[in-house]
């Protein structure tokens, strides 16, 4: 008896592949570090962010970032396939081909540098571009499989979102935005090393250098807790400068405190499954955080 043909309606399909390729730019990253983009907009002037370099900024910034996480999945598509974080991602599966997930990557990467070039400014376009570099091919390519401190050399790519926004409004770079890159580069390597603790057996297996796996787990929860410590000091260098005012002040000191805490307890009273909650509440540290400054900014400003 022949079985009945199954067909598959061209709307089903396209919303599989536009799915696909939307998961391929991470999303709720690139939501996140638009956040810090547009805070670094903020910051950089007084009043009111003009209208152009916010929309166009935002936009090309978020393609170039939606790029390199594109990129990242090409290049990580073997171990992405071996580990349980990672085996349903688009290109592991057989969804998108690796030929057109370059064809992607390179088309919204060009699409966003040529806005911001031409658009907002050149300075902005070439920083985004050197973070797309180092973020695809210095961190993801190499350091990432080279080292244990993968996170901390690389981590810079990824701070350079606040002083993107910052260029993209006054096309010069300045110390106040460079401390919110510090920020966030001292942020990055308790966050990702959280993670690295809850998946160390599956960074193991496909022979990522993460400093869990070759340092061992309580060296790591030591190096976490002082990087808390750090970022606690980094969070209070904006108010030292007089970026801000008491609001942040407060805010950021809670949020450190926090931090320290969940590093303290990870470190001293561990138990299964805190690792992975210390990694979700950096996450929300470092939003709450930028949203914090963005509010005291137009207070202090009024």
């Amino acid at each position: 008896m022949t079985k009945p043909i199954t067909l598959i309606a061209p709307s089903t399909v396209f919303s599989w592949q536009w799915r696909a390729y939307f998961e391929m730019t991470k999303p709720k990253v690139v939501a996140l570090m638009l956040l810090t983009v547009l805070v670094g907009m903020c910051l950089a002037v007084p009043g009111i962010v003009p209208l152009q370099p916010l929309i166009f900024g935002m936009m090309g910034i978020g393609l170039m970032a939606g790029a390199a996480a594109a990129f990242n999945h090409l290049i990580d598509r073997r171990i992405d396939g071996l580990m349980a974080r990672t085996y349903n991602r688009p290109l592991p599966k057989g969804k998108v081909s690796g030929t057109k997930a370059a064809i992607f990557a390179v088309s919204i990467g060009t699409i966003g540098f040529a806005l911001l070039y031409s658009l907002v400014n050149p300075l902005t376009a070439w920083l985004t571009f050197a973070s797309l570099i180092g973020y695809a091919v210095v961190y993801t390519a190499y350091l990432k499989r080279a080292t244990s401190q993968n996170i901390v050399i690389g981590g810079l790519a990824g701070a350079m979102p606040p002083l993107l926004g910052w260029t993209a409004v006054t096309n010069e770079l300045h110390g106040h935005a460079l401390l919110l890159v510090i920020i966030i580069f001292t942020w990055t390597p308790p966050h990702f090393w959280a993670l690295a603790i809850h998946r160390k057996k599956e960074y193991a297996k496909v022979d990522i250098p993460m400093l869990p796996v070759t340092h061992g787990t309580e060296f790591t929860k030591t190096c976490i807790l002082l990087y808390t410590v750090l970022l606690a000091i980094a969070c209070l260098l904006p108010v030292l400068v007089g970026m801000c005012g008491p609001l942040y002040l407060i805010g950021s000191t809670i949020l450190s405190c926090g931090f320290i805490y969940k590093a303290w307890q990870l470190k001293y009273q561990d138990y299964s499954g805190l690792a992975m909650k210390v990694f979700k509440f950096s996450i929300y540290h470092l939003m709450v955080l930028f949203i914090v400054l963005l509010v005291d900014h137009y207070l202090w400003v009024s």
